[in-house]
């Protein structure tokens, strides 16, 4: 039997396919499963099941009607016998046609809008977990015949991603604590302010014996994170330095990463990395907290106003975005030094054995 999943975007959202994916390959090593998405994207599923194969496709492609035109004729040759579409968008809708023989098994995502919406309206909220991405990804998989136990750990197994791909930015060292800290985020509503950026990479550094290392994307975020770093040898730009592949490499090596509700909380959980999430105009409720995050390791307020979108999209109904700018840097860093005295413990109680 032949798959096709389609999930164009976003990055955090087509990542959180992959602890499903990976699950459902292992669980039936004889269904072949093909992956529709953006072509920057194949290092998600490169160390997946054999039986999981990668098709890509370039922004242009993605976003121009002679494009899709292309990916038609392309997915057309395949003959899939069943196909998810995860995604749900005009994009995807306009390529169903190929779909329409009797044989083709289709499914759909419920993407629950009407749950997400009750959940972000100005009054009356219902402040409730809502379902996750993972489950609402798999029940697309189990209409199709295929129902799937999410047991994923990491894209490594459990293994550590190769240091030489990171190699002219860093190497491990004994004893050293590494943190990522990705404080950026494409919509204003998950972005902390540039102060409380730079208290916590202060305070982070206070500790001699701790790395850090900046992420983020975008020619702005790579300069705004260059001077932050300036002047601090304890601290280390990625932005702009690795591809993908290095950039999961190197979280599999950190101890903890910091991140907004954004791509890179994703990206660590993919390897097996505890993340402190920063949450503004989101909510962990709405379903998008990274694979097997705690949610007692979120920072947030508790304003009433909170969520207000799914997304981080829509204007502040105050105008001040206290959901961000009220978070302590403070607060933050203790998370972070929770998890690391965590770790320190684990160590110390393995080491006496």
């Amino acid at each position: 039997m032949k798959l096709l999943v389609i999930r164009y975007s976003a990055l955090g959202d087509v990542a959180m396919t992959v602890p499903v994916i990976d699950s459902l390959a292992r669980q039936y090593p004889d269904l072949k499963i093909s992956i529709l998405s953006q072509d920057f994207m194949a290092p998600l599923f490169a160390l997946l099941p054999t039986n999981v194969t990668f098709m890509g496709v370039n922004q242009h492609d993605y976003n121009s009607f002679s494009g899709l035109c292309r990916i038609y004729k392309m997915l057309r040759r395949e003959h899939f016998d069943a196909v998810a579409d995860i995604h749900d968008v005009i994009r995807t809708r306009l390529l169903r046609p190929i779909f329409w023989r009797h044989s083709v098994k289709k499914a759909y995502i419920n993407k629950g809008r009407v749950e997400k919406n009750t959940l972000c309206r100005k009054k009356n909220k219902k402040l409730v977990q809502l379902k996750t991405s993972f489950d609402r990804y798999a029940e697309v998989f189990n209409k199709l015949g295929w129902p799937v136990t999410i047991n994923f750990q990491s894209i490594f197994g459990l293994g550590k991603g190769d240091t030489t791909l990171f190699k002219e930015l860093a190497t491990p060292i004994e004893g050293q604590q590494w943190i990522g800290f990705a404080p950026f985020a494409a919509l204003r509503g998950k972005r902390l302010p540039i102060k409380t950026i730079n208290e916590v990479i202060k305070l982070l550094c206070t500790d001699h014996n701790i790395h850090l290392f900046l992420f983020g994307g975008g020619k702005k975020e790579v300069q705004q994170l260059q001077k932050m770093a300036e002047g601090i040898p304890q601290v280390t730009t990625v932005a702009g330095r690795l591809n993908l592949t290095g950039e999961l490499a190197l979280m599999s090596h950190l101890h903890v990463m910091v991140s907004m509700d954004s791509a890179n909380m994703h990206l660590a959980s993919l390897v097996n990395i505890p993340v402190v999430s920063v949450w503004g105009a989101t909510h962990p409720y709405s379903g998008f907290m990274g694979w097997r995050q705690s949610e007692s390791l979120a920072v947030q307020t508790t304003l009433d106003c909170r969520p207000c979108s799914i997304y981080g999209n829509k204007p502040c109904l105050r105008g001040d975005y206290a959901c961000l700018s009220e978070i302590s840097a403070l607060d933050i860093v203790r998370k972070v030094n929770s998890i690391l005295a965590n770790n320190h413990e684990k160590d110390s109680s393995q080491s006496k054995i």
